[in-house]
């Protein structure tokens, strides 16, 4: 298999894709970009929205309730979307690990999957999961990942107050917190290990690729000639993975898309929604088609 050159999509228009992925949301952290997520949905739209795990970060939530109404607003337009038609397809990850207690249920019109086969218009077919089954400090040594959380939430509070003096002079958003991770070579060799770890699972499986997240880097690539691709996160890259009506992938960078806005729409904030409350009962339903 050929894989495709990456292309990274960094313009802002309303967008009607076949399929989108978003992950890593952190939806209950001060370090979730909420804001940004909701101006990225209003902008575009998919026959299918899969939530790739980490949309709703249980461990910080257990230690400390953070819940301001911008996170209630992405998860009530991600509903609306689903009410809408959009087929939005929920793979739980680490950080909302309770919610894989209800895999194979649906919550209102949100299906709840372990992993799912997604079949891109020109054929390939990718597995989509997580990612962090295959993170060896996840399986076997969980306290050590909680004290890494720990530390990384310290650094996107840095990000925060470093990217609000940005702001004050004028510059666009960029990550600090990124910046010092991909710096480090230890974590370059974790990425570098995580990547093939995954296309090797998809290959076992006779795949065409793989779909992930957990480790916040965006990327499109063949690795061992099976296509990797990680849609990112909304904590540091404000990144998604897109496919078109021909099958073809890209990167949407939300954040280099906001930068290049024109002035006169930088002030624009997402819409006030009034929706319905989440909705209270899950109710069992098979697999999509």
């Amino acid at each position: 298999m050929q894989a495709r050159a990456e292309t990274i999509v960094n313009d802002i228009r309303p967008t009607h894709w076949r399929t989108l992925w978003i992950s890593d949301i952190h939806l209950g952290t001060a370090g979730c970009k909420a804001e940004f997520l909701l101006d990225f949905l209003e902008y575009n739209e998919a026959e299918t929205l899969y939530l790739v795990g980490d949309i709703i970060d249980g461990w910080q939530l257990r230690r400390r309730w953070h819940w301001p109404q911008a996170h209630n607003d992405v998860v009530q337009r991600i509903l609306r979307k689903a009410r809408a038609g959009t087929r939005v397809v929920f793979v739980p990850g680490n950080h909302d690990e309770f919610a894989r207690q209800f895999v194979g249920h649906a919550f209102g019109d949100i299906e709840i999957l372990e992993e799912d086969v997604h079949v891109t218009a020109d054929g390939r077919r990718l597995l989509v999961l997580h990612g962090d089954q295959f993170d060896g400090l996840i399986e076997h040594s969980k306290w050590l990942a909680h004290l890494g959380d720990t530390l990384y939430t310290l650094a996107l509070w840095l990000n925060n107050h470093f990217n609000r003096l940005r702001h004050r002079l004028g510059l666009h958003y960029w990550s600090l917190s990124q910046y010092l991770k991909h710096k480090v070579k230890n974590a370059v060799a974790f990425i570098t290990d995580f990547e093939h770890a995954l296309a090797g699972e998809a290959r076992r499986r006779r795949l065409d690729g793989v779909v992930c997240g957990h480790i916040h880097k965006p990327e499109i690539r063949e690795v061992e000639g099976v296509l990797y691709c990680n849609d990112g996160d909304w904590v540091e890259s404000l990144s998604a993975l897109a496919e078109d009506h021909e099958g073809q992938l890209q990167i949407l960078d939300w954040s280099a898309a906001l930068a290049a806005r024109p002035a006169a729409g930088r002030g624009r904030g997402p819409r006030t929604l009034a929706l319905p409350a989440l909705p209270s009962a899950l109710r069992r339903q098979g697999k999509h088609p």
